[in-house]
């Protein structure tokens, strides 16, 4: 049997890094994706050993970036299996009243509109193959609203409706579609959410023991090797530690 493809966006950190790690080990061949270069090509050197692999590097929340480079795949490299729509970010940590309008826009441009853009250009040949699987990362703030989360969390929450909705619109087609919603992962995201403040950042894990990306990643890897009469829809990964968005046992 030939490999299958994945497509991965925000593939130079965090849980899309480990995840580029753990399905060039498992048989798919990857296309990685992100905004940074150098990082891109790291990895492809890094996992070259393991599949064949190719680098894009665009910004999500570039439309006419995202059509054109995704639209000038190589014909070898168009029969996308899987997509993993793992691109995203949270900015600030406010009250609905102090927010920055600045964060609220690059939130709802890289974890939802951004999502949507690099769907739209990939859904099609799945279309046509009556065929596919796209992993939407979500989060536990799609399901639940915590203080200070506002927008970060209706960012979520449209991931999780634009997950659902792909599902009933794409059932015909025989393509599955997957929401992984985890809880606190430690990765570079309390960095960026607090702007590089450090201490802020290492304070969302402190008394406790998180997530890695490395369990993420073998959680997508279970999902897209189930048989093919299964889906995973939805589903909640919490480190035994957290219990809700605000109940975290700091010991």
């Amino acid at each position: 049997m030939s490999k299958r493809t994945a497509l991965i966006t925000g593939a130079t950190s965090g849980i899309g890094l480990s995840t580029a790690r753990v399905l060039a080990q498992n048989d798919f061949n990857l296309i990685i994706c992100g905004r940074r270069e150098e990082r891109l090509r790291k990895l492809e050197q890094e996992l070259r050993g393991y599949c064949e692999i190719t680098s894009l590097s665009f910004d999500v929340r570039d439309k006419a970036s995202v059509e054109a480079t995704l639209g000038a795949l190589p014909i070898s490299w168009k029969n996308i299996d899987v997509l993993i729509n793992n691109a995203g970010n949270a900015h600030g940590l406010s009250p609905i009243d102090q927010g920055d309008i600045d964060d609220w826009d690059a939130m709802i441009d890289i974890n939802v509109k951004g999502l949507l853009y690099v769907s739209k250009a990939i859904i099609p040949g799945m279309v046509d193959r009556n065929s596919g699987h796209i992993v939407n990362i979500g989060s536990i703030a799609g399901k639940e609203v915590y203080p200070n989360g506002n927008v970060y969390c209706a960012s979520k929450h449209a991931v999780d409706a634009i997950n659902n909705g792909m599902r009933l619109d794409l059932n015909r087609y025989g393509i599955k579609v997957t929401a992984i919603n985890p809880g606190l992962v430690e990765t570079e995201f309390s960095m960026v959410r607090f702007k590089g403040d450090k201490e802020r950042a290492d304070n969302t894990y402190k008394g406790m023991i998180p997530l890695t990306p490395e369990d993420i990643a073998e959680t997508i890897l279970f999902v897209i090797t189930r048989p093919a009469h299964v889906n995973i829809s939805d589903l909640i990964i919490f480190p035994t530690d957290q219990a809700s968005s605000t109940i975290v046992n700091r010991s």
